[in-house]
């Protein structure tokens, strides 16, 4: 009886330990928080650019890859939100998915 309790604690550790584990489509937990902290220091880094508007930039991040998206009001704009994210210690890249709205 013993032996089957211990058999069981153990697979039940074995998924637990197994399911924290990152891979090459998802994050382990720990990626999964420092990605959390990289998004909010480049959406603080961006709400404290007066040339910027948070709301219309969205951004996620995924292994260090920060994705930025939504609509902004120039190219110049698209540029400084990626020059921001970029300068964010942590970041390994920048997608811009930016769209310039047109007047």
């Amino acid at each position: 009886m013993m032996n089957k309790f211990k058999l069981i604690i153990s697979f039940l550790l074995i998924i637990l330990v197994a399911g924290c584990a990152g891979g090459a489509t998802h994050e382990s937990t720990g990626e999964y928080l420092d990605d959390s902290v990289l998004t909010t220091k480049v959406n603080t880094s961006i709400l404290g650019d007066s040339r910027l508007k948070l709301l219309q930039i969205n951004v996620e991040t995924f292994k260090g890859v920060v994705q930025l998206s939504g609509f902004v009001d120039s190219a110049a704009a698209a540029a400084r939100a990626v020059e921001l994210a970029r300068k964010v210690p942590g970041v390994k890249s920048v997608n811009n998915s930016l769209i310039v709205k047109t007047q």
